[in-house]
């Protein structure tokens, strides 16, 4: 399908964008979209839709508190979110100024600790390298003097509530800069819900960057380059969507960030056989209309931002008519979008 950009906008009223995260975790709406059909239910109704067999596998990244605000040399201001820690000393970042920081500039943070600018990083240099001045670990800084990064339609600065609510109950690997916030509407009551019917959980990790906030810049999307982040699935995990498979269960993902992961790992010797392989490794794999999905069969997420990748990629899998339609219902059902909003779950579709 020739797509561009614009086949991926809809109108969204500002105030469908929540601002708050539901009063419960569970408490959120849920649209089940199988094919044409759309079904309006509540994700409490979550373990009623799944059976005995099936697997749902989890991103379990933290958050780290990734935002800072600083000083140029030159006394100009700079807000710094990391896309990347790559080491102790030394990330990838976005710097936002009124010039674009050069390769030698100091940046004082938080009125804490220094970082250098060594130079562009990323797919078309939109991202920044830094290392530490004084050799401190970046992950302790960030700790001590990072904030929580919200995404940038919140329109509030991180508060006490949100250092909770912002994490998954099962976040475990620090890493993460936005949140996969599928995971956010499930709590400990409903994972034992899933876990006593005989659902089984299966986890890996993908630190989500920065780069998730992006804009698709170029018209045709055939065109875009996606950013990168790292991923890894423990050997645990492919054996559990081996013995789902074998056993006619489904495998089920837990947000965007999890099946970017599995159809990422598919095994390349026999891909159909919607097996993965364990291990770390890189993915910038950008999946519009027309992929053929190997691994994952039903998908939980969120409602995604018009002309977003995101919103290209669920379009995929759940058929680009079937969500144009599927959007158009949640705004005019007044369904809450974005991270702190409701919940979809997606059946897989053979319509393109």
């Amino acid at each position: 399908m020739a797509l561009t950009v614009d086949d991926f906008d809809f109108p969204l009223p500002p105030e469908l964008i929540a601002q708050h995260p539901a009063a419960e975790r569970s408490g959120s709406r849920m649209l089940h979209v199988c094919g044409q059909h759309l079904a309006d239910r509540q994700f409490a109704d979550l373990p009623t839709l799944l059976k005995a067999g099936d697997l749902l596998v989890f991103n379990d990244t933290r958050v780290i508190k990734a935002r800072f605000f600083g000083l140029k040399e030159s006394g100009g201001l700079v807000e710094v979110l990391l896309e990347r820690i790559v080491d102790a000393t030394h990330a990838i970042a976005q710097v936002r100024a009124s010039k674009s920081p050069k390769p030698g500039t100091r940046l004082k943070l938080a009125d804490a600790f220094e970082v250098v600018v060594t130079g562009r990083a990323g797919a078309s240099g939109e991202f920044f390298a830094l290392e530490t001045v004084d050799r401190n670990s970046l992950w302790d800084l960030a700790e001590q003097h990072g904030k929580l990064p919200l995404p940038p339609y919140i329109d509030h600065p991180a508060e006490g509530a949100d250092e909770t609510r912002y994490q998954t109950v099962y976040a475990r690997a620090p890493g993460a800069v936005a949140a996969p916030t599928a995971g956010l509407h499930f709590d400990e009551a409903m994972l034992e819900t899933l876990r006593a019917q005989g659902v089984n959980t299966a986890f890996l990790t993908l630190h989500v960057g920065a780069g998730t906030y992006q804009p698709v810049r170029v018209d045709r999307i055939a065109e875009h380059k996606m950013h990168s982040e790292r991923f890894e699935i423990p050997p645990a995990t492919a054996t559990a969507i081996a013995a789902t498979r074998a056993a006619g269960g489904r495998v089920i993902a837990v947000g965007t960030t999890s099946l970017r992961a599995l159809e990422s790992a598919a095994s390349l010797e026999n891909p159909e056989a919607g097996t993965v392989r364990a291990g770390a490794a890189e993915t910038d794999i950008f999946i519009t209309p027309g992929y053929h999905f190997k691994v994952v069969d039903r998908l939980i997420t969120n409602f995604h931002l018009p002309k977003s990748t995101l919103l290209m990629l669920v379009s995929a899998f759940a058929g680009y008519a079937n969500i144009r339609a599927a959007y158009a219902h949640a705004v005019a059902e007044r369904y809450r979008f974005f991270s702190y909003g409701d919940a979809m779950l997606l059946e897989k579709s053979d319509a393109v």
